[in-house]
């Protein structure tokens, strides 16, 4: 039975603009939207949202449910770092990933030993880190298939993660509404409705011949759903470029030697991922750099990279030294490796990294 965790941020673009400017925090906020008439609402946080204010509406029309909603420029390239800084969360845990925006992406942890190999755990483990370590709050569905997962991640937003078990699907799906499922739209919702279809039990007791006549191709896609089935794979087409550990400090540190007192836990735990992922793969782990990261007590990040194509412990000493140097006296939160990984050889070209389409 497969493991699929569905992960998908909340509010993100509003969610980082929350983040980076306090006053917004508890007023009502749009992004993307203009005052000119054309304008559309890209997304908005949630005390926009009590007064009904969606994705994808008309500004004008969001104003006149919300008069005193803030509308906020957006800043595409803040969010692409920010995604990039989420997907190297999800590489900690799987090769497996297929991203579906720049705030949401399933994950195959099937076979994956961390967490004891718990689905559950290893999602829990991903939310608190996006929160510790970018101050942002992601809601998680965890499921034996694709669409399920993607339906439970919407269970418990905003912050919170919903289970399916394989012994809960049947129930789960059973009294889910067809208008939850992928690929079920307005116009196709009007037509259910019309056969008298509003849920996923109502299709299972419906002749299957009725509906495939009525649907077309998607007709089997909708029973298939509404049975619980979907064997569909992740499509994963980017090969990974690195592969990295570190740790959020409870409290700060500030010397050198409390820095490079972390090395040896750290250098461990990359050398247990660099196996895990020379097993997943298959392949063996060819290093182009070594890495290290700081985090700084006022959030700031520095990275210090050079290429070392030998694993290294010592070399990791002194990156950590040129590190610390930038912080200038700064407390530090976060300690972390990182080894980027060589191309392999290949005739085709490579696939792009996240972020370079």
């Amino acid at each position: 039975m497969r493991k699929i965790i569905h992960v998908d941020m909340d509010c993100f673009y509003a969610a980082v603009e929350m983040r980076d400017n306090p006053a917004l925090r508890d007023i009502p906020i749009a992004i993307g939207g203009s005052s000119e008439r054309r304008g559309v609402v890209s997304t908005c946080n949630y005390p926009a949202r009590k007064y009904g204010v969606r994705s994808a509406m008309a500004t004008a029309y969001a104003m006149k449910l919300c008069p005193n909603l803030t509308l906020v420029k957006g800043r595409m390239e803040v969010y692409a770092r920010e995604s990039q800084k989420i997907r190297h969360i999800f590489n900690d845990y799987t090769d497996l990933i297929e991203p579906l925006s720049l705030d949401e992406a399933y994950l195959d942890v099937t076979n994956s030993e961390f967490c004891g190999g718990s689905a559950t755990l290893i999602a829990e483990e991903i939310r608190a880190r996006i929160k510790s370590e970018l101050g942002l709050t992601a809601s998680a569905g965890v499921a034996p298939c694709k669409f399920v997962a993607k339906v439970a991640s919407d269970e418990n937003k905003p912050d919170g993660i919903c289970v399916i078990t394989p012994d809960k699907l049947d129930a789960f799906v059973r009294t889910m509404p067809l208008k939850k499922i992928p690929g079920v739209g307005k116009v196709t919702m009007q037509k259910l409705q019309r056969m008298g279809l509003t849920t996923c039990n109502d299709v299972r007791q419906y002749p299957f011949e009725r509906i495939q006549k009525a649907l077309g191709k998607f007709g089997s896609v909708l029973w298939e759903r509404a049975h619980g089935i979907d064997e569909r794979e992740l499509s994963v087409s980017r090969e990974r470029k690195s592969i990295g550990v570190e740790r959020t400090l409870s409290d700060d540190i500030h010397t050198l030697d409390e820095c490079i007192d972390f090395l040896p836990h750290l250098f461990e735990k990359l050398q247990e991922r660099m196996e895990n992922h020379k097993k997943r793969t298959g392949k063996p782990v060819r290093i182009r750099t070594q890495g290290v990261k700081l985090k700084f007590n006022d959030f700031q990040l520095t990275t210090v990279e050079h290429r070392q194509s030998q694993l290294s412990e010592s070399y990791f000493h002194k990156l950590m030294e040129e590190a610390y140097e930038r912080g200038k006296g700064r407390g530090i939160r976060l300690v972390g490796l990182h080894i980027g990984l060589a191309e392999q050889q290949s005739s085709q070209q490579l696939p792009l990294p996240f972020g370079e389409q």
